[in-house]
Parts: structure tokens; C-alpha cells; sequence
């Protein structure tokens, strides 16, 4: 996985974890949802690279 885009992956994971924890925190589901997408993009990101991987080895 290139490294630039597998820190990229978890940077995404981490701001979507902090933002969705933010959200439930302060009640504002707007927030919260928003988290979750944030988390679902960085998955998404992980496993396009993990697939590119798998085809180069």
C-alpha cells in the first residue's frame, strides 16, 4: 500500500471516529452521521489500496 494514501486511509478513520464521538457528545446527529461517512471513506480508501496490493504481488 503506498504510504502516502495508507496515512491518508487513517487519517479519515480517526477524524470521522473523533467527529462521530463529538457529535454523540454534544447530541447533534448532523455531526455524528457525518462521522460515520468520514469512517466509511477512509474504509473505503483502506480497501481500494489493499486491493491494488493484491495484484501487484
Amino acid at each position: 500500500m503506498s504510504g502516502t494514501e495508507k496515512s491518508k486511509a487513517h487519517i479519515e478513520q480517526a477524524k470521522g471516529k473523533a467527529k462521530e464521538a463529538m457529535g454523540r457528545m454534544v447530541g447533534n446527529q448532523r455531526m455524528t452521521a457525518e462521522g460515520r461517512a468520514d469512517q466509511a471513506k477512509g474504509n473505503a480508501r483502506h480497501a481500494k489500496e489493499d486491493i491494488k496490493d493484491s495484484f501487484r504481488h
